[in-house]
């Protein structure tokens, strides 16, 4: 049974994943009188490549080193505090995850960037600085954290840590000594998944890093597609390749360590109404911080996407082709359009392949369930520019010839949501007593009509979040669609993207009206899910 369910999946994977990649990598491999892995000496030792290496690392550490700090605190106050709109908070802290990246580029461009809130009233402009890239990122991870270290803590006995102060330790030694060892493998948990996503940021790097500033993914698009030097490009994919894969390997490691070492109690046991002056003033300074971090920007971008009167005028513009100056064939605002019909046939395609995946991976069968559970977490981090070049490579000839029709989109961006659909469901899944599906097996029905009858009912909640999160991943996802979208029916992290290169007041308009709308959608589809969710202790 296992087996027919891993079949369609690793399919999947192995014909629109592996295949791509090794297509495009093998060619760049290949080309140039066909030295292969010799070339990997002699672009890793190039001054240029050496700095784009340093400056990928070093920004994602420091990066995640500052969204820890910015982040735990938070996390604390969802796994102790119980407080009025805390739920619909969870919501608008996790909608800067699933925002678009170069949405949050862009609130962030019109935040420090040339022209924005900072340079109008002080004359700070950060655009071509680190700075504005590491505060995107900590914008755009918070989540990451909060979800991950909050959903554990809140699981945590606090009588553990009450009774070392009760023995006479002060409340940071108790702390210390009692809750961050059992915090640890969320922490690093996090802290991995933060450092990946980082490592590859591509969206961000792109918009306000400028020429001076590239990760390795940046550098892979500009090594595809303007310098056209594909040997180079095969070579940093490699790179990039083996970096995610410890990664990811590493962090499988935390997560089991994470699920076997802890007793955890209900999160409803956990949580109460502040006590106290100080804890009001707590919660109080740490909200302050989340409006300050995760709503100013976006404020901000929904101010820049009203005209000079504040009025609707950039908005009305995006029903015409001829006001970008032709950098569209179509009106932009058909990229609204566009992008709800392939992210929904994406949504389609990630449920039933992460379903498919993550009813395998309930059925624990030792290493090889993990190897398939670490193959499903790549495309969060193999570079995505790679991918879709791939696409254009490798899916050109019958009977994968699919470079003109308009599936490939999805296809690329189901890529991306099959992770989260996974991530999302497992846990459900694995909290159904299987004692039930043989109780039916036992009774007669097929194994078809036992999930039907027994899993579906209790998974059909997570199934929606899943189904959610795909969909507002896939509505996002720009590394790979910006190769392969075609030029009259672009998506709208593409159609932003073309107009933030594009001079002129009217295109910068239209930029942040798009990725307004592209926010606006993503919330409301964060805000339903939070409304079905059950599980608030999950990863995601």
């Amino acid at each position: 049974m296992r087996g027919a369910l891993v079949l369609l999946p690793a399919a999947f994977f192995a014909v629109f994943f592996a295949y791509p990649v090794a297509a495009i990598v093998g060619r760049g491999l290949t080309t140039d009188g066909g030295r292969g892995f010799g070339r990997l000496g002699e672009v890793l030792s190039r001054p240029d490549i050496l700095d784009v290496l340093w400056f990928t690392t070093w920004q994602a550490l420091a990066s995640t080193v500052l969204t820890l700090l910015v982040a735990l605190p938070g996390a604390y106050v969802f796994a102790r505090f119980d407080f009025p709109g805390k739920q619909v908070l969870r919501a608008v802290v996790t909608v800067p995850f699933v925002l678009p990246t170069v949405v949050v580029g862009t609130a962030f461009l019109a935040l420090l960037g040339r022209g924005g809130l900072l340079d109008e009233l002080w004359g700070v402009r950060l655009d071509t600085t680190v700075w504005a890239i590491l505060l995107a990122h900590v914008f755009f991870n918070y989540a990451v954290v909060v979800r991950t270290v909050g959903g554990l803590w809140s699981q945590l006995d606090p009588r553990q840590e009450e009774a070392a102060r009760v023995l006479g330790a002060s409340r940071f030694g108790a702390w210390r000594r009692v809750t961050l060892p059992a915090l640890g493998p969320a922490v690093a948990a996090a802290s991995l998944m933060v450092f990946l996503f980082t490592y590859t940021s591509f969206g961000v790097i792109v918009i306000l890093g400028g020429p001076a500033y590239r990760t390795l993914e940046a550098e892979i698009y500009r090594q595809t597609a303007t310098l056209l030097d594909l040997p180079t490009a095969a070579v940093l994919t490699l790179v990039q390749f083996a970096a995610v894969c410890g990664i990811l390997a590493v962090h499988a490691w935390t997560v089991r360590r994470r699920e076997t070492t802890l007793r955890l109690v209900d999160p409803a046991r956990t949580a109460h109404r502040p006590r106290g002056a100080g804890q009001w003033a707590f919660l109080g300074g740490v909200l302050a911080s989340m409006a300050l971090l995760l709503l100013l920007p976006l404020g901000v971008l929904v101010a820049r996407s009203l005209d000079e009167s504040g009025g609707l005028g950039y908005y009305r513009a995006l029903q015409s082709a001829d006001a970008g100056g032709g950098t569209f064939v179509v009106p932009p605002l058909e990229a609204v359009w566009n992008s709800l019909q392939y992210a929904l046939a994406a949504t389609a395609i990630a449920v039933v392949i992460g379903g498919l995946a993550a009813a395998a991976l309930t059925r624990r069968a030792g290493r090889l369930v993990r190897g398939f559970d670490a193959l499903l977490m790549l495309p969060l981090g193999v570079s995505a520019v790679t991918v879709g070049f791939g696409f254009l490579i490798a899916l050109d000839e019958p009977p994968l010839d699919l470079r003109s029709t308009w599936i490939l989109v999805p296809l690329a961006q189901a890529l991306v949501g099959v992770p989260f659909v996974v991530r999302t469901m497992l846990p459900v899944l694995r909290a159904v007593d299987a004692r039930l599906r043989e109780a039916a097996a036992v009774l007669g029905a097929s194994p078809l009509r036992a999930w039907r009858e027994v899993d579906l009912p209790m998974v059909r909640r997570a199934l929606l979040v899943a189904a959610g999160f795909a969909f507002a991943v896939s509505l996002g996802e720009f590394g790979a669609t910006v190769f392969i979208a075609r030029a009259d029916t672009p998506t709208l992290p593409v159609a932003v993207a073309r107009l933030l290169g594009r001079p002129g007041p009217l295109n910068y308009g239209q930029a942040m009206a798009l990725s307004t709308i592209l926010m606006a959608v993503c919330a409301v589809a964060l805000l339903l899910l939070e409304r079905v969710r059950t599980d608030r202790t999950g990863e995601f």
